[in-house]
């Protein structure tokens, strides 16, 4: 062993030379892509014999399956793999078919996509934004944009599905590895010469007939024309009215006449417009009057509104919250179909924007000033309950399409608001009186207590300290809950209002069903509060007992406990 005692010697690399020609006449490195012959097969694996390594690679059989080499699985067979380890940490050889394949596949698209030559290829799958391609052979997987299938909009590509087909490289990231290709440019090219001829045709001026909407952009809008050419018509030739997207004008499929504008040979481009077929209605605008009503027609139907023609070439909108006066958020769809010839009432025109702002509900009258003639405040009317919620109804009133508002603290005037309401249901009639309507801010308020007789109107011709006789309909730690005879409402007599004495102030002095006076300590009918009192009943037969007072034993009669005491000091002070 006195040969590996020092590595660096003569003798030792000598030694290194001699066994690394006598193993292989291969270079053997990492990162090679070497051929191996198959001198095993089992089940699950293949055996590789690769002259110049310490043991056999091996490869998964499945990998050989999904690579499509089922054929070349047998003994004998030379399998090109990529060499990663010569020895992992296991002390095994790595090696990969699929890798080797891979990069021998990547290099052979560097050298089309050089040379600029097509490739084949055939459509494997979708992804999201095109498709995946694989490369007939090597099997690399490329994109294949969805912008590139084909010349024109394809709504099913089922019959381009792994058939062969030749491909364009029009992108290749060595960093990534990902290729990217195109169709649309095998296409292009072989239509390129008959295009040139069919633009030779048109000349600037020409007039197109008929002239299918192919697809939208946001520049502009794309024309089949006779199926043999697409034009374009920029944003700015659609209209002389303001458009911000071709589908505000447009449909898929529609057919418009064109005006050929330009010609580009070098590009082999035709620009169109559309507005140039009629002149420009913004120079006799003055002929138009703000809220006026004018005719126009619904030429497209959108989720926010409407795009209505005055005449041809003048296009405006007209808004969903100027459909009705009601709705909120009303869709065109639901009252307005393309085609229908409407009055509108012009709202704004704006020259220099080029813009003109219709109404639709100006055109009509207003339910809520016709509300307002019809029903005004204070009359009662029938309506139906149409929506509910934690606090309030809203009542449809008959025949005209406008909601009232109707709070919970109107339903009665005997119970909680709260309460009431839920004995309340959709599509419930009822009869309501008319409380205030704002035409201005589209409001109407109603109530349904105001229909019927007030309680307080009971107390409109008492007085502050009158006496009046209440039923004690029930008690607790609060006071006495009592009901004025001749009156619906119930009051509470608070505790500290029962007695002037704290220990007479006892609810439980009453079970409930007894009569007993009591005195009107405030009365406030606009704020709808009333206190009765006890306690004030007392004081004021108090003072009348004291002012009135004549001998010792009248007071016996009184239901004051100290009234005697107070007498006799009163007696002490005559003298």
């Amino acid at each position: 062993m006195e040969i590996y005692k020092n590595l660096t010697s003569q003798a030792s690399k000598e030694f290194e030379k001699l066994l690394n020609s006598q193993l292989s006449k291969t270079k053997i490195e990492e990162g090679k892509i070497i051929e191996g012959k198959i001198n095993k097969i089992t089940e699950k694996f293949v055996f590789l014999f690769i002259e110049g390594l310490k043991s056999e690679p091996v490869l998964d059989i499945n990998e050989l399956k999904s690579m499509g080499w089922v054929d070349k699985i047998k003994l004998g067979e030379k399998i090109p793999v990529l060499l990663e380890r010569i020895e992992d940490k296991n002390g095994e050889v790595l090696v990969s078919a699929s890798k080797a394949q891979k990069i021998r596949g990547w290099d052979k698209l560097v050298e089309a996509y050089e040379k600029n030559e097509p490739i084949m290829g055939k459509i494997t799958s979708k992804c999201k934004g095109g498709c995946i391609v694989e490369h007939i052979d090597t099997g690399s997987l490329m994109f294949l944009p969805g912008s590139q299938i084909s010349d024109k909009p394809l709504k099913d590509i089922s019959h381009l599905m792994n058939e062969p087909q030749k491909f364009a490289l029009i992108k290749l990231d060595k960093v990534r590895g990902n290729a990217c290709v195109s169709r649309k440019e095998i296409i292009s090219s072989f239509k390129k010469e008959d295009k040139a001829k069919i633009i030779d045709k048109y000349k600037v001026g020409d007039i197109i007939k008929n002239a299918e909407v192919k697809g939208y952009s946001s520049f502009g809008c794309f024309f089949n024309v006779n199926n043999e050419l697409d034009v374009l018509v920029h944003l700015q030739e659609i209209s002389y009215s303001r458009v911000n997207h071709p589908d505000e004008v447009f449909n898929i499929g529609e057919k418009h006449d064109l005006k050929v504008i330009s010609v580009d040979k070098e590009k082999l481009q035709v620009g169109c417009s559309v507005k140039q077929l009629s002149p420009d209605p913004f120079e006799h605008i003055e002929n138009y009057e703000l809220k006026k009503v004018y005719k126009v027609k619904v030429m497209k139907l959108m989720d926010f509104g409407a795009f209505c023609e005055l005449e041809p070439g003048l296009t405006t909108l007209l808004h969903s919250s100027e459909l009705s006066w009601t709705k909120k958020n009303l869709s065109p769809k639901k009252i307005l179909k393309v085609g229908d010839e409407i009055n509108c009432i012009i709202t704004e025109i704006d020259k220099e924007k080029r813009r003109v702002a219709i109404s639709y509900k100006l055109a009509q009258e207003n339910p809520f000033e016709l509300f307002e003639k019809k029903y005004p405040v204070g009359t009662i009317v029938e309506g139906e309950i149409v929506n509910k919620n934690e606090y309030s109804l809203f009542v449809k009133i008959k025949d005209l399409d406008v909601d009232a508002f109707l709070h919970c603290n109107d339903l009665t005037y005997l119970n909680n608001g709260e309460e009431e309401l839920n004995k309340y249901k959709k599509g419930e009639k009822i009869e309501v009186k008319v409380l205030e309507v704002k035409v201005s801010e589209q409001k109407i308020r109603v109530g349904l207590r105001q229909t019927k007789p007030d309680p307080l109107d009971f107390f409109k011709e008492k007085k502050i300290n009158q006496t009046i006789t209440v039923k004690v309909i029930s008690t607790d730690n609060k006071g006495l809950t009592v009901r004025p005879e001749g009156c619906e409402m119930d009051f509470l007599i608070k505790k500290s209002q029962i007695a002037i004495n704290a220990s007479d102030a006892r609810p439980n002095r009453w079970t409930g069903g007894e009569k007993l006076d009591c005195a009107i300590a405030e009365i406030n009918l606009d704020k709808r509060k009333v206190n009765l009192s006890i306690k004030l009943l007392e004081e004021i037969e108090k003072k009348e007992a004291l002012e009135k007072y004549g001998s010792e034993g009248s007071g016996k009669n009184l239901p004051f406990s100290s009234l005697s005491d107070e007498l006799k000091k009163k007696d002490k002070v005559k003298k």
